[in-house]
């Protein structure tokens, strides 16, 4: 064997065995779940607890609330001793809770929304396929009493066979008339007389 063939030989040895020592990616097997920094958490149910306060703050029980803790809390840091005061003028402590108070309520505010929109955009969605299959319906309808109507032209009604009857009526009448127009004393009763019944042996 030449030295090229053996130098080549031991190079595809050394890549297959790079190849068979590298991990291969097994897809009859579940991927292993990745570790995550952040923690989890369910996120219907902090949409949900995001709405009720979204809820909450927009109700006037929280503006009165929040006003009668302000109010307290000026109080306190106004007239209290001043050993028992814990944020003096001009209030810098509550300035910082009310600030974190708005920080935290606007992304909660917005996330109430972004769910309530959600919701809408589908109630229209349900909506439009309902409205799309009511007008499919009256369409079918609308096709069927048309050809209900058109089938029923075809059809002899109570009023047009007593209409054809009305004008076989007139017609007989008026050749009966032009018949004996000449000769007024051969014309018979359009109703024969009935014969009078005599009493038979048998209605006795």
């Amino acid at each position: 064997m030449t030295p090229e063939r053996e130098s080549g030989t031991r190079e595809r040895a050394a890549t297959g065995a790079t190849a068979t020592g590298r991990s291969r990616v097994r897809l009859d097997q579940p991927r292993a779940p990745r570790r995550r920094l952040l923690p989890e958490y369910d996120p219907e149910a902090f949409g949900r607890l995001s709405e009720r306060i979204a809820r909450f703050l927009g109700t006037g029980r929280f503006i009165v609330w929040m006003t009668v803790v302000i109010i307290l809390w000026v109080l306190w840091n106004v007239s209290a001793p001043r050993d028992l005061r814990f944020d003096h003028y001009p209030f810098i402590f509550l300035t910082l809770m009310l600030s974190l108070q708005a920080s935290y309520a606007a992304p909660l505010i917005l996330l109430a929304q972004n769910r309530q929109d959600d919701r809408d955009r589908v109630n229209l969605e349900q909506d439009r396929k309902q409205n799309e299959r009511s007008i499919a319906d009256t369409e079918y309808l609308t096709r069927e009493i048309a050809s209900l109507r058109a089938g029923l032209g075809e059809v002899a009604t109570r009023d047009w066979i007593r209409s054809e009857l009305q004008d076989l009526v007139k017609e007989l009448e008026d050749r009966y008339e032009e018949r004996y127009a000449d000769k007024p004393q051969d014309r018979p009763g359009v109703f024969p007389a009935e014969r009078p019944r005599g009493r038979d042996v048998e209605d006795r």
